[in-house]
């Protein structure tokens, strides 16, 4: 499930802005499909701009019923009379999402037998002291077990012990969730901590789920600002 809103804060309409002859967000479906990792792909979105984009291309969209705050909830609505297992949600913005890092996070719950995770997602080292400080980089900090603990746009951890180089992790926006886990946050409200962030996995995190972050050395290109699609155009050729 790709959710795509079309308004965007940082950079409005992102999704269908051009992106070597195609817009973001289908460049982005076209990669999800291409990983030939899924039973079916969908985008859903608000928008029926981004709607028609997709199927007049050949794809699968779905439009939202209700309004929604969050890629979770939106996808939520969408699998709610699904009988799926496993839900993955792409970004929108993530056009050079890519099949190696979606098998480690789905190999995550081939292994779990005791149905321990709720959910899994990516996580890649970062080492720029720009990029480690950039409240719109979502930083990671796990357990021994690669369990998340917390999400900040603050760099954590803080690094007050200067005779020690901390690790850093970027948080990739894609998520595997059992389906009970995503419709659990769908019906339970916003707490603090995610308002104050504005990171939907830390609901998660403060309703007592558990997150198994899987490291990737992939690191793509996120695009939430003009200077990402100036990025992306020069990866891209």
């Amino acid at each position: 499930m790709i959710p795509a809103r079309y308004a965007a804060s940082r950079f409005p309409a992102k999704l269908m802005q051009d992106l070597s002859g195609k817009p973001v967000i289908l460049r982005t479906y076209e990669a999800a499909v291409k990983t030939n990792l899924f039973d079916d792909v969908f985008v859903v979105t608000d928008s029926p701009v981004i709607f028609d984009t997709i199927t007049q291309a050949g794809g699968k969209a779905m439009m939202s019923k209700e309004e929604h705050d969050c890629g979770s909830d939106r996808i939520a609505e969408a699998v709610a009379d699904m009988d799926v297992d496993i839900i993955v949600n792409v970004q929108g913005d993530e056009p050079f999402t890519d099949r190696e890092s979606l098998v480690g996070v789905l190999e995550v719950f081939k292994t779990d037998s005791e149905k321990e995770i709720d959910l899994a997602s990516l996580m890649v080292r970062i080492d720029e002291d720009e990029e480690i400080k950039n409240p719109n980089t979502v930083k990671v900090i796990v357990d021994n077990r690669n369990f998340a603990l917390y999400f900040s746009r603050s760099p954590i951890p803080y690094h007050r012990n200067t005779e020690i180089d901390p690790i850093y992790f970027k948080h990739k926006g894609i998520y595997a969730f059992r389906k009970d886990a995503l419709m659990d946050f769908h019906r339970l409200p916003m707490l603090p901590l995610e308002a104050t962030e504005k990171i939907e996995a830390i609901r998660y995190l403060e309703y007592g789920k558990k997150i198994k972050m899987v490291e990737t050395t992939v690191t793509g290109i996120e695009i939430d600002t003009p200077d990402d699609l100036e990025k992306a155009q020069k990866a891209w050729k």
